[in-house]
């Protein structure tokens, strides 16, 4: 589900307990852990950590939004993922201790907790449940992944937008699809720019496929959100471009 974004994430207690990751971890041990983390807040835009830089802390997202990114030689963004409330990246350069291999920006301020690599390692070598709860997510990475590259090597880009349409209403709307609700809200209102680098188009193809769809009756734009009048023609217009 698409994280809420806190509006002060200044003001936002320093704690663990709505990570995922450690809902397992008894009270006591959560606060001593949350002692022995570094806690910062990031402005809109701030670079949290860089590709190819050999820190190997993993952070945790208390509040706030960020952006998984790399950019290509020339110069263009390919968005990979966003984590908010209750997420956590880094996770790779602690377990392998490679150089990191995506930089991570604070889309909306944001507060953070970052454990270094030899104090996460021993969380999963003590806590079963806290490690089998990483495989999990990793397992998640790899399935949404391999969709992703299915989609960007058989769709074109106005079919790619769709998709990621849909899977943007999926996070944000769980239970429209859910019931098989044949209408699903995306909040907030998605970026053009952030959809182009998603699926690997232009901001102006986006913008386009967005009109089409709106006057086909498929897409309303609210204040504050994209929605989608008609699940299922979407849905059955990438189906029919995959080959389902």
């Amino acid at each position: 589900m698409t994280p809420k974004v806190s509006t002060s994430a200044a003001k936002v207690a320093q704690s663990l307990a709505g990570i995922e990751l450690f809902k397992t971890l008894p009270g006591p041990e959560r606060q001593a852990l949350e002692r022995r983390c570094r806690w910062r807040t990031y402005a809109e835009g701030e670079q949290i950590i860089d590709r190819e830089n050999d820190t190997q802390d993993v952070f945790f997202v208390v509040a706030g939004l960020t952006r998984v990114v790399n950019y290509s030689p020339g110069g263009r963004e390919v968005s990979f993922d966003e984590i908010g409330p209750g997420g956590v990246f880094g996770e790779l350069a602690a377990i392998d201790g490679r150089p990191r291999s995506a930089a991570v920006i604070a889309r909306s301020e944001t507060l953070a907790a970052s454990l270094p690599a030899a104090t996460f390692r021993e969380m999963l070598e003590t806590h079963p449940p806290i490690a089998n709860a990483l495989l999990r997510r990793l397992a998640a990475v790899v399935r949404e992944s391999t969709d992703r590259i299915m989609d960007l090597s058989t769709l074109g880009a106005h079919n790619r937008v769709y998709a990621e349409l849909l899977r943007q209403a999926r996070e944000s709307d769980p239970k429209a699809f859910e019931t098989h609700a044949n209408r699903a809200r995306i909040h907030p209102m998605p970026v053009h720019s952030n959809i182009a680098a998603r699926v690997s188009t232009a901001r102006e193809t986006v913008a386009r496929v967005l009109g089409d769809l709106t006057r086909k009756g498929i897409l309303e734009r609210e204040a504050d959100a994209l929605v989608i009048l008609d699940v299922g023609r979407l849905t059955q217009m990438v189906k029919e471009f995959r080959g389902e």
